[in-house]
């Protein structure tokens, strides 16, 4: 999805421009045509020769010296660019955007681009929460600016705080979902459940399973590229949390029942791949229950259907991971929650385990189709349930 876009990379003078090398190589690696434009206090920082080697191209610098294809460069690079990113973007550069000071070629990119542009702040805590910066940041949202960041964290100054440049999965994430806007899923609303919740035994015990979430946020993350809104509720997992989308983190099956029903008002769909544990205990201990005999009996009790359950007018989209009879088990679910669809997948096979990064998927419809997947990553499977999902919403 990146493949033959024109990015143009704007990098300013911040310690954090050092960071931009590595999102200059992850760009060009997924296929992007990356066009990176310095400011001169960025070029204190680093070195243009360093993306120079990392994107195969020339990097430009100044307004009246052609260092590239482009003859007038900020009028070329801006007609070219399919988004324009600036990172870091410094105090600096964020008052000059916003007062419409255009006395350097990266300013004058943005100001002559019909693209979309996406600023990434980095700098000083107190910079950042100045009013004048908070409000020039105001400024260029309500131009149609996107702004991912800053995060809290250890700045260069020592000081611990809001200010360190977005996390370069997180940026990559929002150009993704920038670019795509106009995508088979533009317009739609989906929510995605993910992760394994926990029911609680004691404050410190759970009852749990091994999902790692990896299916659920590779769904979130697939609808999200291809123009969707998504909201995606998530139990515990060791995973970071996906950019351009609202996240919402619960840990019981009550939670999350709570959470999806909230999400769902205005949805068009949701798929549900969270693996909800069937069973709770009755009772939940006060305090961290002591080992004070050779065995424990716990009563347990059903936790809430949340599929069955949950009322609207939405695509439902259910998973089904089964030890025997797939196929058989995952009809007589889909048949008892009215699904539309459901994804079903023999945990039994190692390379659609639970924590793999594949995964084997039967895809079975309300009418009886069913579609043996091959075996592929969950990203791959993920964009072949949405093409499902997306012919369902056009049915």
């Amino acid at each position: 999805m990146l493949t033959d876009k024109t990015i143009i990379l704007g990098i300013t003078g911040g310690i954090a421009a050092y960071k931009a090398a590595d999102l200059a190589s992850k760009l060009t690696q997924a296929g992007a045509k990356v066009e990176v434009v310095m400011t001169k206090s960025a070029t204190e920082f680093i070195s243009p020769l360093t993306f120079r080697s990392l994107t195969g191209r020339l990097v430009v610098t100044d307004m009246f010296e052609p260092a590239s294809e482009f003859s007038i460069e900020h009028i070329a690079l801006a007609e070219a660019a399919d988004v324009v990113v600036i990172a870091p973007a410094t105090a600096n550069t964020i008052a000059k955007l916003a007062g419409g000071i255009a006395d350097n070629i990266l300013c004058c990119t943005v100001l002559a681009t019909k693209a979309p542009v996406i600023v990434a702040p980095a700098m000083n805590v107190n910079m950042y929460q100045n009013s004048i910066t908070q409000d020039n940041l105001a400024k260029l949202k309500a131009r149609g600016f996107t702004i991912v960041g800053p995060e809290y964290g250890r700045l260069a100054s020592g000081k611990v705080g809001l200010g360190r440049l977005a996390e370069i999965d997180k940026i990559i994430g929002t150009i993704k979902q920038v670019l795509d806007r106009n995508s088979d899923l533009s317009g739609k609303r989906i929510v995605v459940t993910a992760g394994g919740t926990q029911e609680p035994i004691d404050p410190v015990r759970h009852i749990g399973n091994r999902s790692s979430g990896k299916m659920g946020y590779a769904m979130a993350e697939a609808a999200r590229d291809r123009g969707a809104e998504v909201k995606l509720v998530t139990a515990p997992t060791s995973l970071p949390e996906p950019a351009g989308m609202e996240v919402v983190h619960i840990k019981t099956a009550a939670e999350m029942k709570r959470a999806v029903a909230k999400a769902v008002a205005q949805a068009d769909a949701l798929i549900m791949a969270a693996a909800v544990a069937d069973y709770q205990p009755k009772n939940v201990a006060k305090a961290k229950i002591k080992k004070k005999s050779p065995s424990l009996t716990l009563e347990l009790i059903r936790t809430p259907d949340i599929l069955a359950e949950v009322k609207g007018n939405f695509l439902k989209v259910g998973f089904a991971a089964e030890s025997e009879d797939m196929v058989a088990n995952a009809k007589q679910k889909l048949e008892k929650k009215k699904l539309d669809m459901i994804v079903a997948n023999d945990i039994t096979d190692k390379d659609s385990a639970f924590g793999s990064d594949t995964n084997k998927v039967t895809l079975i419809s309300r009418d009886g189709k069913i579609d043996n997947l091959p075996l592929l990553t969950k990203r791959e499977v993920a964009d072949r349930i949405l093409d499902k999902v997306v012919g369902l919403l056009k049915g």
